[in-house]
């Protein structure tokens, strides 16, 4: 529906999920953030869809929390029903059994940039602007900004981007390793879904499974992440794919991964 907040397009293996709130610049409604969560869920359990691309239109990704949303937020247990909302939707992606990778161009800000940072991989068009703006207006970002950002370009870059709540351009947001790589605009998502493509012709448990390594192990310890990165990997061994891959090795062509 052109009307529904958040758009699914199928591109061959690849689902393109586009924020669909331009007349707003795709600030992020409750309403929007309930349809991100339900088709992250839907898609992560479609064996159909490899990969998932997220992105919004050449002007905006997006730029945060709708503030119509937060006009009746004045008590702690409204800031909460609304951020736990946002970081249900965020969760959603980033558990996704599938990669997630944002197609961003145009401003990406606060929720907005929270909701890339949830997603695997970022590319971004040359035309991108990346910020949290929270300090501006005297609140902190709610969404992830203060816990993933740091994970991404640690402590010190993240804390100059929080506490200046100023933009950074796409070539900045490349040096410092908040996206994968830039692309002249209009090509961010081709990209994206170019290197998706890339992606669905691997083996979607080995994806799964790497994703959960790196994200759950870098919630641990050293040697217990790498004690579960043996967990892991121990599984895949008895897949089918894995003896397709190794067939296919040794047949000298390409494989063909069921997901089993």
């Amino acid at each position: 529906m052109a009307d529904s907040p958040v758009l699914v397009e199928r591109r061959g293996d690849v689902a393109l999920v586009t924020l669909n709130r331009p007349e707003k610049h795709n600030a992020l409604s409750l309403d929007l953030l309930g349809r991100l969560q339900t088709i992250a869920r839907e898609l992560g359990d479609d064996a159909t869809a490899r990969v998932i691309v997220v992105t919004g239109n050449p002007r905006c990704f997006s730029t945060g929390m709708d503030l119509d949303d937060l006009g009746d937020v004045k008590v702690i247990a409204d800031t909460q029903r609304v951020l736990g909302r946002a970081r249900d939707a965020n969760a959603e992606l980033e558990r996704c059994p599938k990669p997630v990778i944002a197609a961003i161009a145009g401003w990406c800000l606060t929720g907005g940039f929270e909701l890339a940072l949830a997603c695997d991989i970022r590319v971004a068009a040359d035309t991108a602007r990346f910020g949290i703006t929270s300090a501006r207006i005297g609140t902190v970002a709610g969404m992830g900004g203060t816990q993933r950002l740091p994970r991404l370009v640690g402590p010190g870059r993240a804390k100059e981007i929080l506490f200046s709540a100023e933009p950074i351009d796409a070539a900045e947001a490349l040096r410092i390793g908040v996206v994968n790589r830039v692309v002249p605009a209009g090509q961010e998502v081709d990209a994206a879904i170019a290197m998706g493509r890339l992606f669905a012709k691997r083996a979607p448990l080995s994806l799964w499974f790497a994703k959960t390594a790196v994200n759950v192990g870098l919630t641990m310890p050293l040697e217990a992440a790498l004690a579960y990165e043996i967990g892991l990997t121990t599984q895949l061994f008895t897949t089918e794919d894995r003896a397709e891959g190794l067939r296919a090795f040794h047949e000298k062509r390409d494989a063909k991964f069921q997901g089993r």
